[in-house]
Formats: structure tokens, sequence, C-alpha cells
């Protein structure tokens, strides 16, 4: 598998460590980096779980990145956890925002992979080293000043930053955000609707107009009863004029 242009440090550690010899060297444990000019200079693996010994590459020295292991040429350098501990880096260092408030830390970085400049930093609002935590794109250019475990940046919060990675939590805080909205927008249509609604009264007015047809409809059909007479005619006729027929009188 050949090596990617960009990738991430945390992908890198997770990696078992394979010389051409075939011996294994361990996982990633830490990035050998030099923050003042914000390159990747290596990283070092633990070959064994029960010793102190921590074998360190340099990042020229990895050949390829296969899906468990990466493929290292050449021989590491020896050291010892105390002094890997010693190594200067930005991980894990706390994010001060533009007036010193604290706003997280950084998690990780994206690096490439050919000269060990890092692109852009990630960062985390709670301890990176909890699962899950959501990611933050943190670009170079927004660092003010750094010192060794702080970094401050000109921004205020992390709204101003994009997001590389949500947790479940900031995905239903999310969802929840444009559900809200999208519920205002409509309330505020319907609410637009309904005013119009009233202002043109259609329903009143059909009414009104239906009214006055039915009025003119009744004082028709009473003046054609009163003009045609028949019914009066009849009630005279037969029951005033024939009395003499009346089998009942």
């Amino acid at each position: 598998m050949s090596i990617p242009n960009h990738y991430l440090l945390s992908k890198l550690l997770e990696h078992n460590v394979r010389c051409r010899k075939g011996f294994e060297h361990g996982n990633g444990v830490i990035g050998w980096m030099h923050p003042p000019v914000h390159r990747l200079l290596g990283w070092a693996s633990r070959p064994s779980q029960l010793s102190l010994k921590r074998s360190v590459w340099r990042l020229d020295q990895l050949s390829s990145i296969t899906y468990k292991d990466v493929l290292v040429k050449g021989l590491p350098a020896e050291s010892d956890q105390a002094t890997i501990n010693r190594f200067p880096t930005l991980i894990e260092a706390i994010l001060l925002n533009i007036n010193g408030n604290k706003l997280g830390y950084i998690a990780d970085l994206i690096f490439e992979t050919n000269t060990g400049n890092i692109l852009y930093y990630l960062v985390s609002r709670s301890n990176p080293k909890l699962p899950g935590t959501s990611r933050w794109k943190f670009d170079l250019k927004k660092i003010i000043d750094q010192q060794p475990g702080c970094v401050s940046a000109n921004i205020m919060s992390f709204d101003e930053l994009p997001i590389i990675k949500s947790s479940i939590r900031q995905d239903i805080l999310k969802q929840s955000k444009k559900l809200k909205q999208n519920f205002l927008e409509i309330s505020n249509i319907a609410n637009d609707k309904f005013e119009g609604w009233l202002d043109e009264k259609p329903l009143e007015n059909s009414f009104r107009n239906y009214k006055d047809r039915f009025i003119d409809n009744l004082q028709l059909k009473d003046d054609s009863n009163l003009k045609n007479n028949s019914f009066s005619d009849y009630n005279n006729s037969n029951l005033y004029n024939n009395n003499e027929e009346d089998p009942w009188i």
C-alpha cells in the first residue's frame, strides 16, 4: 500500500510498526514534533508492554502503510519513557481564546507525509482522550501565541471553527437547533397566511353575498304568490262559496 499525501497522527499511532526484517516494534505512543515551526519529525513506538524501552522513528523512515501495520526502513533510535515524556508537543495542550479563557484542547493533527509539515490541528471541547468527542478544524493562522502546554488563538468560541467530526451529543444539539429553526419558520409562514386571510375576509364576503341572494329569492317568491292568488282563490271557492255542497253542514 502506498503512503497517502496527508495523514492523521492518531491513525499513524494506532498502527503496529513492522521493520523490513519482519520484526514488530509495537504501536505508536507519541508524535515527535517541532512546535515552533509546526512540523512532525517522527514518532515513537512501544515494542513491549512490560518494558520501558521505546523505539523512535524518523518520518522519512516511513515506507508504506497497510491496514494494520506501518512498514519502516532502517533501525530505530532507542529511548525510554522518561525521555519520551520530555518530547516537545502541542498535543493535549490547552487552547485559550482571545480573552485568555479556556476553550478546550488540541487533540490531533493532519500532516504531510513527505515533509512532516502540519497542515492544521484538530481541537476538542473536552478531554481528547474521551472516545466520541467532537473535533473542530483549527488553522495555524489562528494561533497568536504558544507556550509548552498552552496555545492562544484569535477566536472567541468553537462556533468560529468548522466542525470535522461531531459526537452524538453534538449531532443531537445540531438537529434540535435545526428543528427549532424550521418550526419558527413554519410558524411565521402560518402567521402571515392567517393575517392575510383575516385581511381579505373571504368567508364573510361570501356569506354576505349568499345572504343577500337568499333574501332576494324569498321576496321574489312572496311577490309571485301574492300576484298569483291561487291559494286564496282555492280557499274562497271551495271552503266558503260552496257551503251547500259540504256534507258536514
